[in-house]
């Protein structure tokens, strides 16, 4: 199958699952830079200019037992050779420990392994996860729930926004960056300059929150170029543990250009580095971090 072959398949399959997942919040295209890049790619029929890998979320509410119901995500990646190759996939849930979570993958990709390369599989994952999720839930960690509840996810799901504007300089809204975070305590950092970058880290809602507000401002582009949510259990203990940063901050790093007004990107990718987020430099400009 050759490269824009893979890409056309790419398309179709996201097309069918947005079909397939109708709700706002079921299918999620966690990084829309890579999905404009793959429809570009697949309207001019060259591979030119693709930077990112398509990252989405699919949310499912399902039975993990006659009682109770409990969203699982499934966190996918596609490699441009998918489905040469098989898609990166991690499946999550509040309800499942550490080690069911890490069986309960290592399962799912033998079984793509042995019944889907080559083929787009996405769909067949999530049936996959519909039939044997609940049977990796144990009894000790499932939560006891009246009947005909749901275990509700919304509060208990770590996000972390990856913002990337054309440039940060206005003061004012500098302003509103920290104290709107602030305000819904949120945790991470703003970067000025061109570009500009902004980081938030919260419960789920206060994100999206944040989110809402910042792109009502007047800007040349902003966008959202990559996003995490990673569930955990709902303490303080736990959702510390998962925060990358201690603080929101506004991070000034050692200016250059004609105007003063590029940030040094080399202090940039170390200071991401220290915070265990190097990996995210790439995301955000397309280029490796040095």
């Amino acid at each position: 199958m050759l490269e824009i072959q893979q890409a056309e398949a790419q398309l179709s399959e996201l097309d069918l699952l947005a079909s397939m997942f109708p709700g706002e919040s079921e299918f999620i295209v966690n990084d829309q830079l890579a999905l404009a890049e793959l429809k570009d790619c697949v309207e001019k029929s060259t591979m030119e200019g693709r930077s990112s890998k398509v990252y989405f979320t699919i949310n499912m509410n399902l039975h993990i037992s006659e009682e109770a119901m409990a969203m699982f995500s499934l966190a996918c990646i596609l490699p441009f050779k998918y489905p040469a190759v098989l898609p990166e996939i991690t499946v999550r849930s509040v309800v499942l420990s550490r080690s069911q979570q890490t069986q309960l993958n290592t399962d799912l990709t033998t079984y793509l392994q042995k019944n889907c390369l080559g083929d787009v599989c996405i769909l067949n994952a999530t049936d996959w996860v519909r039939e044997h999720a609940s049977g990796y839930v144990s009894r000790d960690t499932a939560p006891s729930l009246a009947p005909g509840s749901t275990v509700q996810p919304i509060d208990l799901i770590l996000t972390r926004l990856w913002i990337y504007s054309h440039h940060i300089y206005n003061k004012c809204k500098r302003k509103d960056i920290l104290e709107w975070a602030k305000e819904l305590s949120l945790f991470g950092f703003s970067m000025p300059g061109k570009p500009g970058v902004v980081c938030v880290e919260g419960p789920q809602s206060a994100c999206e929150e944040f989110w809402s507000r910042l792109r009502k401002l007047n800007w040349k582009r902003i966008l959202i170029r990559h996003r995490e949510d990673i569930p955990f259990d709902g303490t303080n203990d736990e959702m510390e543990r998962q925060r990358k940063f201690s603080v929101f901050e506004e991070k000034v790093f050692s200016v250059n250009g004609a105007r003063g007004n590029h940030m040094d990107f080399g202090q940039l990718y170390q200071f991401l580095n220290a915070k265990g987020c190097g990996d995210v430099f790439q995301m955000l400009f397309g280029v490796e971090g040095q």
